[in-house]
């Protein structure tokens, strides 16, 4: 195997920068070309790739995103746009790939490897979610989780100087693992995630024990998937139970994706990222690596495509006994 490719897809997570150098350094630590793949799939049908060197990737581990950009490609899913893609890493004399991101980018890197089988491809979970079945955690997770724990801090302080309940939104369309501990950390008065369908009645019942007796500050997290409807839905319905309150909703959005990643962070997508090279090297194809305890995990795609990791009960029950 003489070259290696690497790319990021779909959503960009903190950590991905310190991935990609890792793999870079790894493979030309052990003699090989390493071939970075800007913009995802969407650039592997363009034919946006160049060769890395050592100072390709020097002075990224402290930036948040992802240097080689990342894009959602419609085109990929067709027969005519992997051609392409594969077309254009044969003119590359790209062998093996590693491939960092989540749900999706797997199911393209599935897909790919089933059409061409020559096709070494290994993946790392990059997403800030922490969804994906097979690792402890993701690549993103840590520092998405700070960030959030960060501004939910900045929240309460104001919370505090006006007598107002702040109701928070945090990205979790699909999972509501931020929403969880971002909480926890924060010590919210209530924690609304998909995953749990008691989590809207616990919050009533604490509003009617604290909030309509006395008048005191809260913070309520939501995740942006709740089947409350957000944030903003849940406002509004509580808003009218309890008219006396004085409520505010933040939405933090994308700013959970930016910003320095963690020390852990770093040190986990280093990790993953030399596991890669290894693995690719020794021949393996088809799987995710994370990691789970302190051990390397290998999930294949299929699996870690259709199951998704699930919310540890004993982090709702702690929600429901420290509220």
């Amino acid at each position: 195997m003489k070259r290696i490719g690497v790319f990021t897809s779909g959503g960009d997570s903190p950590g991905m920068n310190a991935a990609v150098r890792a793999v870079v350094r790894t493979g030309l630590y052990y003699g090989h070309e390493v071939v970075g793949i800007y913009r995802g799939y969407e650039g592997m049908i363009d034919g946006e790739m160049a060769l890395m060197d050592r100072r390709s990737v020097s002075n990224i581990m402290q930036q948040g995103g992802t240097i080689l950009q990342s894009a959602r490609s419609k085109r990929f899913m067709t027969t005519a746009g992997r051609a392409q893609a594969y077309a254009n890493l044969q003119a590359m004399d790209v062998e093996g790939i590693v491939v960092i991101g989540g749900n999706g980018s797997f199911t393209g890197a599935k897909v790919f490897m089933e059409e061409y089988p020559d096709l070494r491809m290994v993946g790392l979970p990059g997403t800030i979610d922490n969804d994906l079945y097979g690792t402890d955690y993701t690549i993103g997770y840590d520092t998405a989780i700070n960030t959030a724990m960060a501004a939910i801090d900045n929240l309460r302080d104001t919370a505090a100087a006006h007598n107002r309940l702040f109701f928070v939104e945090v990205m979790g369309r699909d999972a509501g693992f931020i929403a969880l501990r971002s909480g926890i950390a924060t010590g919210a008065e209530g924690v609304l995630i998909k995953e749990s369908d008691t989590d809207k009645e616990q919050l009533l019942q604490q509003l009617k024990d604290d909030f309509s007796t006395i008048t005191r500050s809260g913070i309520v997290v939501v995740a942006e998937g709740d089947e409350s409807g957000g944030a903003i839905e849940l406002s509004k319905e509580i808003q009218t139970l309890y008219p006396e309150l004085d409520i505010r909703v933040t939405i933090l959005g994308h700013v959970q994706r930016g910003g320095r990643p963690t020390c852990m962070e770093r040190v986990r997508a280093s990790q993953l990222g030399v596991e890669a090279v290894r693995q690719l090297r020794a021949g393996k194809s088809g799987i995710m690596i994370g990691q789970i305890g302190h051990e390397f995990s290998y999930t294949p795609f299929a699996k870690a495509i259709k199951h998704h990791d699930r919310v540890d009960p004993e982090l709702l029950e702690i929600v429901k006994i420290l509220a």
